[in-house]
Formats: structure tokens, C-alpha cells, sequence
């Protein structure tokens, strides 16, 4: 239990990272050269979207299905 809501606190940490990144290469950063700040709003896209797609495995099932392991066990 607490090691899925710790998943939880770093995938939100790191999505609104992402996001504040994205904040200051947009609004604060405007003597950057063009090249920056694309790689940088890059980052930012990169480190949102690994926070989505994260998030997306977290709400999925947790417990794997039942396999049985011989012919014997019928599922």
C-alpha cells in the first residue's frame, strides 16, 4: 500500500515538474537561444508524457491472473 501511493508521488512530482519546466522555458526564459529552449520544452513534453503514460500503468490492474502451472489445475 504505501509503496503504490510513493509510485503515485513521484509520477505526480515528476508530471508537475515537467509542467513548471515547460512554464519557465516559455514565459522565462526569452533570451535563450531557439535551439535551447526547443531541447528544453522537448524535456519538459518527454518528462509530462512519462508521467501520463505512468500514471496509465497505475491505474491498470495490479494483480497478475492466476496461470496454472500444470496440466492438472484447471483454471
Amino acid at each position: 500500500m504505501w509503496q503504490r501511493g510513493m509510485n503515485w508521488a513521484a509520477t505526480s512530482l515528476v508530471g508537475v515538474f515537467g509542467l513548471l519546466w515547460l512554464g519557465v522555458v516559455v514565459f522565462a526564459a526569452v533570451d535563450a537561444s531557439m535551439w535551447s529552449r526547443l531541447g528544453q520544452g522537448g524535456f519538459s513534453t518527454f518528462l509530462m508524457g512519462w508521467a501520463c503514460y505512468k500514471a496509465g500503468l497505475l491505474l491498470r490492474r495490479t494483480e497478475p491472473r492466476f496461470v496454472p502451472r500444470h496440466r492438472r489445475v484447471r483454471a
